[in-house]
């Protein structure tokens, strides 16, 4: 459980990760409880994406703990992490691009336990998604960003986890449709989704988190609430050059 007794969904503990050789992470620790928005943040290649890749077996850890729901994720391939409730929807959204919206977001509920709700989810996504149902035929290739990030989102949303990480949903979409993103995250937060963020625009993402941890150099250096982060100019400038 964390301070204040919510039950945690993901435990992380010094955890190791690299590519081949080149280690990138040393010592990443944090938590996240049900319920709860906890961000990542710290400059570019301080070991953000590396960790989520690493938490959904993308890439093989090197060392550490990674326990979800009290279970221990290490060497479990992604279909199974998946289908323990533990979804990624990474940067640069990787949708299938010569495929319909709807055909995207099927692909999102393959997992078992996702597979006999489908309809249900579906029309959950619809609904914090609109534009999703009315432009369900056509292909997510000829969308625009921000557009295309709402698939990913409702992609990931219909493995029906219960634990989303999203890596840089900001990247690259206009303010106005970031503004929406950000609005349906805080409801799916509502709705009982924990989330995991990993965000460039750091201010952006501590308003919407509950607490953050600072990563600098592939090691967790600070953690605090975001309120008591977004009111310290001192830690913002020393780690994150604001």
């Amino acid at each position: 459980m964390n301070g204040d007794g919510t039950p945690l969904l993901l435990d992380v503990a010094q955890l190791e990760s690299g590519y081949g050789d080149i280690q990138v992470l040393w010592d990443v620790t944090f938590n996240v409880a049900e319920n709860e928005i906890v961000t990542l943040v710290g400059a570019n290649g301080a070991g953000k994406t590396t960790t989520l890749r690493t938490l959904i077996g993308l890439q093989p850890g090197m060392g550490g703990k990674i326990e979800f729901r009290g279970s221990s994720l290490r060497g479990r391939p992604t279909n199974d992490i998946v289908n323990r409730g533990l979804t990624l929807v990474p940067e640069g959204r990787d949708l299938f691009p010569f495929m319909t919206v709807l055909e995207n977001l099927w692909t999102g509920s393959l997992p078992p336990h996702a597979r006999k709700h489908r309809g249900a989810t579906l029309e959950r996504v619809f609904s914090l998604f609109p534009m999703l149902e009315e432009r369900q035929k056509q292909l997510a290739g000829t969308l625009s960003g921000g557009q295309q990030q709402m698939v990913a989102i409702g992609r990931g949303l219909m493995s029906r986890p219960s634990l989303l990480m999203l890596d840089e949903p900001s990247l690259g979409i206009a303010p106005i449709v970031v503004d929406e993103i950000f609005s349906v995250l805080r409801r799916v937060r509502d709705e009982g989704v924990a989330i995991l963020l990993v965000e460039q625009n750091v201010q952006r993402a501590l308003r919407l988190a509950d607490r953050a941890y600072i990563i600098e150099n592939g090691r967790t250096v600070a953690s605090d609430s975001s309120a008591a982060l977004l009111a310290s100019p001192d830690l913002q400038k020393r780690y994150l050059g604001l």
